[in-house]
């Protein structure tokens, strides 16, 4: 594919446009003295491709199924239901999730680890084949997890960025399109300037990299929901982060089209006494977007962070009772996968309950980020909180 820049230039002309500065030496008779000007390439080949790929995973009534868990955090999900964590069990866990029949009318994008972009299933079709039949993106987690982030107020950075350009080309070649960086932020630590400005500038150049290797990347500034402050001081901190990290972005000349913002929602502190409703957790969500996010960004793609799946459904469902810039939808991962887990039991005979259970969860997530969601007759279960403390991935 022929390399092209953010902004078109004619046949005639190189990359650098543009015949006059905009200062003047004091004193000069010169009008205007000559200066070349660059313009950034940005997203190299990619750029129609980019923008295509997150149109597609931002396409309405549906989102994103995040099973991109570490293997050590997929064995606490198998442990759960008594399984050794073993590769054949993840592969026959991940292999249920992804082989759900009509899991693609409401997942447009599924976020994949490295060892499940190369898995196959038991007959032998790759995992990536079986998703692009259900016209899904295949999408990989590309960070290399968090670690203290030296001269913070105990504090964490995301490490990933040696090495990421040569595994991105090699991740397009296995068929991903997407991927995915998370970083957090803790409003408990502070969270210190250094932090704030340590997960923007990661996130940015992780974006830039992945954007020229053709991945659409997935911008994921995660405020924990660890503390027991009001939604007031989350609010705040949301503000001050998204800014930071939309500033890097453009520093790095990401192209906004070709990305999709993973936010966490705007709520209280986990342990604050009192809680948000749906519709005060939709109210400080969408004002934080709007002052901070262009609406160049296709998609607001939510995680659910801890809460409970009828929680993370009812206040997906709240911000899409009127119109939004961006396609405001969802990107779960406890948030769809806790009741099937809780079905399959790691019993072959529970397969079909298991991505029964997944369509319930996709489907009512699908009819939230239309805004038609409604929570009557809603299992108890699905109500139940997963909110874990300190919790790492």
């Amino acid at each position: 594919m022929a390399c092209s820049s953010f902004a078109k230039l004619n046949a005639s002309s190189s990359q650098w446009i543009g015949q006059q500065s905009f200062t003047q030496r004091p004193g000069s008779s010169t009008s205007l003295a000559t200066r070349r000007v660059a313009v950034p390439i940005r997203a190299k080949a990619y750029i129609d491709e980019l923008v295509l790929t997150a149109k597609t995973i931002a396409s309405p009534g549906r989102g994103i199924l995040a099973i991109d868990e570490s293997n050590a955090t997929c064995g606490k999900r198998l442990d759960s239901i008594g399984l050794d964590n073993t590769e054949v069990n993840r592969q026959a866990y991940r292999q249920l999730l992804l082989t759900t029949p009509g899991l693609g009318e409401y997942i447009s994008g599924a976020i994949l680890f490295e060892e499940t972009l190369y898995q196959s299933t038991t007959d032998g079709k790759k995992f990536v084949d079986v998703l692009c039949d259900q016209k899904i993106v295949p999408g990989i987690k590309v960070d290399k997890g968090l670690v203290p982030l030296p001269g913070s107020n105990n504090e964490s950075w995301c490490q990933g960025l040696d090495g990421l350009a040569s595994r991105s080309a090699e991740y397009y070649k296995q068929g991903a399109r997407f991927a995915k960086w998370r970083t957090v932020v803790s409003i408990p630590c502070g969270p210190s300037a250094l932090a704030v400005k340590e997960a923007a500038w990661g996130l940015a150049r992780y974006a830039a990299i992945s954007q020229d290797n053709g991945l659409v990347p997935i911008v994921e500034p995660e405020i924990l929901l660890d503390g027991d402050h009001p939604i007031e001081r989350t609010l705040e901190v949301a503000e001050k982060v998204w800014s930071e990290v939309f500033y890097y972005l453009a520093e790095n000349n990401v192209m906004f089209e070709g990305i999709l913002l993973k936010p966490s929602m705007v709520t209280p502190g986990a342990e604050h006494k009192e809680k948000a409703t749906p519709e005060a957790i939709a109210k400080a969500t969408l004002t934080v977007l709007k002052r901070r996010v262009p609406p160049a960004v296709p998609g607001i793609m939510f995680l659910s962070g801890g809460q409970s799946e009828a929680e993370a459904t009812l206040n997906l469902n709240a911000m899409n009772q009127s119109p939004n810039p961006w396609h405001v939808s969802f990107s779960y991962a406890r948030a769809l996968q806790n009741s099937v887990l809780k079905a399959w039991q790691g019993h072959p005979e529970n397969v079909d309950a298991a991505q029964k259970a997944l369509l319930v969860r996709a489907k009512a997530n699908s009819l939230a980020q239309l805004g038609k969601y409604s929570a009557a007759g809603e299992d108890e279960e699905a109500k139940k909180g997963m909110f874990v403390k300190g919790y790492t991935y």
